[in-house]
């Protein structure tokens, strides 16, 4: 299956809540390190890991494979 094949509105709407739900985790991590709270932060860092790691489990259970490419 190519990717244009697996983009539909089913995709389109799931991948946007899966991008909405990291997001959201981004800004309240954000929030947490602009108020020094340590245990916060920490809590909302596994949960930004989380949010990231369930859009990427879903695009590869979709046939989408990704590469990361660093540049230093």
């Amino acid at each position: 299956m190519t990717f244009a094949e697996v983009i539909d509105d089913h995709f389109l709407g799931r991948y946007r809540e899966l991008l909405d739900a990291e997001d959201a985790a981004f800004d309240d991590l954000e929030h947490a390190c602009e108020e020094g709270d340590r245990v916060k932060f920490e809590a909302d860092l596994a949960a930004w890991k989380d949010a990231i790691n369930r859009k990427l489990a879903y695009l590869q259970k979709r046939g989408i494979e990704l590469k990361v490419v660093l540049a230093v």
